[in-house]
């Protein structure tokens, strides 16, 4: 992850070149689990789908950006979309560790976001070639909504969908949400 100056956390781990973030390799391991999910003799490969809340919901939207023939991609209360309007929104961590960053290491602030835009949800949202259910909360500070609309709004496929709890935080809508997700994948498993 290289070894220029970071906040603690994991945003800003090599934040000054795209080859050396954090992310890099969280979503290049990513993509390996779903190819060795499909190697495995129980596995029927042609239905695998992704899911994840926060920052597993912004994983899973890169996944579903960079694996071409997911059958879905139910991203909940996603994490790491729209840095440049997340960091600029909301005081709450993990975003907020990229403004404290910033406020020591002033005039890297683009730099700083032009290799966060590698692994920006939104980029990998126009990607999105599989069916998509994305979930958001009104009132939730760590990933805000115009965050998640703003992936949501790019997702590529014509086929998506998303759930909007008015009065939750980042729990979203909790064991609503799961059945949400259940009830829409059911048809296409």
């Amino acid at each position: 992850m290289g070894a220029a100056p970071a906040y603690p956390g994991f945003m800003t781990r090599g934040i000054d070149v795209p080859e050396n973030h954090y992310y890099r390799r969280v979503f290049t391991d990513a993509v390996r689990a779903v190819e060795a999910a499909r190697t495995h003799p129980l596995t029927d490969a042609s239905r695998t789908a992704v899911i994840g809340e926060s920052q597993g919901g912004g994983i899973s939207i890169a996944v579903g950006g960079l694996v071409p023939d997911l059958l879905a991609v139910a991203p909940d209360v996603p994490f790491l979309c729209d840095f440049p309007r997340a960091v600029t929104l909301t005081d709450s961590g993990p975003y907020r560790e990229i403004g404290l960053f910033l406020r020591t290491h002033r005039g890297r602030t683009g730099e700083a976001l032009r290799t966060l835009s590698y692994f920006d949800g939104v980029h990998f949202a126009a990607r999105g070639r599989a069916p998509a259910l994305f979930s958001t909360a009104l009132e939730d500070q760590t990933c805000p909504p115009s965050t998640v609309f703003a992936a949501f709004n790019a997702w590529a496929h014509e086929d998506r969908s998303i759930e909007v709890y008015d009065f939750n935080a980042h729990e979203g809508g909790g064991p609503y949400q799961v059945a949400a997700k259940l009830r829409w994948l059911r048809p296409r498993m």
